[in-house]
């Protein structure tokens, strides 16, 4: 075991919700006169905490770090927490920006980083039901987003960020612009979000979503990239979860 945290403690750094508890930091989020992060833990980010203990830091520092999927769910269960509310990217990130857009006190200002073009602007524009978004692809390196933002933000609006550079970029990106914030920001970890956004992804029928099959509607669509994800990865995640249980 490495000096660092198993993957099991992180699991207590999760934030598990129920009905009004998602209602309260839904609020909490729209008020906020800082700058927040919020995450998500899946299995996939599980195992790379697991392959990487260094990356930890960046999970453990995020404001919020949400259950996603059914993989998170089970190691809850496994080590006698409530795993509470189902909170995938996908479906909360567009929750939460409604939220913002009718609740902010501030004027809002919209920034989307990730993916590439032509799905960066057009999913974007979608997500944000807005044409004025900052948009720089996901390829630069981590610093030239720092920039981006600091080159681009108006002081006195509160910037809502959307990172989609997959994992474990967007959560070293999400710290490096929360360390340079001096005025309110939400940034929000959302993988694949702006690709499905721009439909260049479909997503599960709903049966799969409700059933936590998402993943395995996804392996079927792209195959090549995610066999080791889900095939190799799901095996070795059980065997992390069983080995790191209390």
């Amino acid at each position: 075991m490495t000096e660092q945290m198993s993957s099991d403690a992180i699991l207590n750094q999760l934030t598990l919700l129920d009905t009004d508890g998602y209602e309260h930091m839904l609020h909490r989020l729209s008020q906020t006169d800082d700058g927040v992060v919020v995450g998500f833990l899946n299995q996939h980010g599980y195992n790379l905490i697991e392959r990487h203990p260094h990356l930890q830091a960046s999970f453990l520092n995020m404001d919020y770090l949400l259950r996603d999927g059914i993989g998170i769910k089970l190691a809850c269960k496994i080590n006698g927490i409530d795993p509470g509310l189902n909170l995938n990217g996908t479906d909360f990130i567009p929750k939460l920006l409604a939220r913002l857009r009718s609740s902010s006190s501030q004027p809002l200002e919209y920034f989307a980083m990730g993916t590439q073009e032509p799905w960066l602007s057009k999913g974007a524009t979608a997500l944000f039901d807005s044409p004025n978004v900052h948009t720089i692809d996901g390829f630069q390196d981590d610093k030239a987003y720092v920039d981006f933002f600091s080159s681009h933000h108006t002081p006195g609006r509160l910037a809502v960020v959307v990172l989609a550079m997959g994992m474990p970029k967007q959560e070293h990106v999400a710290q490096m612009l929360k360390e340079r914030l001096s005025s309110a920001a939400v940034i929000v970890c959302g993988g694949a979000i702006i690709d499905f956004a721009a439909q260049r992804v479909d997503r599960a029928p709903l049966w799969m979503r409700k059933t936590g099959m998402e993943w395995l509607y996804r392996l079927c669509k792209e195959p090549r990239r995610l066999f080791r994800r889900y095939i190799i990865g799901i095996p070795v995640f059980l065997m992390y979860v069983l080995r790191n249980r209390k």
